[in-house]
C-alpha cells in the first residue's frame, strides 16, 4: 500500500522559522518607525519675523564718510551714521517701548566698499553685543538667495539693506502686497520695518529707531 509523502520534519519547520522570523521583524520595524514630514506647504510657510533696517547714515555730497579709526574715507559711514551704529543695541533692549526682539540672526549686504560696505558698518556693534556673527554672503541683486537664507534662519532675523534693494527682499520672501507698505524706502535712516508671518500669512508694521537726537 503507497504510503503519503511524509511532511516537513522538526528540524525543516525550525530551519523556515528561523528563516523568515528576520523578514517579520523587518517589516514590523518599517511599519513602527517615524516618518519625517516631507517638505509642503506647511513646512515652507513656518512663522517668521524678520526685522529690516537701512544702513545708517552716508556722507552728504560734499563731504566725506570716515572709517573705524577716523580716517576719511567715503565709502564709509558719515559721523551721525558711526553714532547710529554704536546705539543700534539699544534698540532692542527690553526696557525699550518699541518691544523688538533681540534678533537671533544678522544679516548685511556683501562687498568692501559703497552702501554694502556701510550695511556691514552699521550691524557689527550689534553683532558683537549678540555675540553672533554679521552673514553677508549676498551682495545687492542677491535677494532672492538672501530670502531664502533669512527664512531658514533662526527667528528673529534683522537683515541691513541698502535702500533701494528693500523692495525687491520684501518681494523674495513674499510680503511684497500688504496694506500700508510703502512702495519704496522713505528718505530717511531712523526706521524699522518689521514683517510678521504667523500661520502663513505676512503682516507689516513700522517703527521709529528714535536712537540720536533729530529721529522723526
Amino acid at each position: 500500500m503507497p504510503q503519503a509523502p511524509a511532511g516537513p520534519g522538526p528540524r525543516r519547520r525550525t530551519v523556515l522559522a528561523a528563516a523568515l522570523t528576520p523578514l517579520a521583524a523587518a517589516g514590523c520595524a518599517e511599519e513602527e518607525r517615524p516618518r519625517s514630514p516631507r517638505p509642503g506647504p506647511e513646512t515652507a510657510a513656518k512663522d517668521a519675523l524678520v526685522m529690516i533696517i537701512r544702513h545708517a547714515e552716508e556722507p552728504a555730497a560734499a563731504d566725506t564718510g570716515e572709517d573705524g579709526e577716523g580716517n576719511e574715507d567715503f565709502g564709509f559711514l558719515a559721523v551721525r551714521g558711526w553714532r547710529r551704529a554704536q546705539e543700534l543695541p539699544t534698540l532692542f533692549a527690553p526696557s525699550r517701548g518699541a518691544g523688538l526682539p533681540r534678533p537671533e540672526a544678522v544679516f548685511a549686504a556683501g562687498g568692501t566698499s559703497g552702501a554694502p560696505a556701510r550695511c556691514r558698518q552699521t550691524v557689527e556693534t550689534l553683532a558683537t553685543a549678540l555675540h553672533t556673527p554679521v552673514r553677508s554672503a549676498f551682495g545687492l541683486g542677491a535677494e532672492p538667495a538672501l530670502a531664502r537664507a533669512v527664512l531658514e534662519a533662526r527667528m528673529p532675523v534683522l537683515v541691513c539693506w541698502e535702500h533701494t534693494g528693500v523692495p525687491r527682499l520684501i518681494r523674495a520672501l513674499g510680503a511684497q502686497d500688504l496694506l500700508g507698505l510703502p512702495s519704496v524706502w522713505p528718505d530717511r535712516y531712523d526706521l524699522v520695518w518689521v514683517f510678521t508671518r504667523r500661520r502663513g500669512v505676512w503682516s507689516f508694521r513700522e517703527l521709529p529707531q528714535h536712537l540720536l537726537s533729530g529721529d522723526a
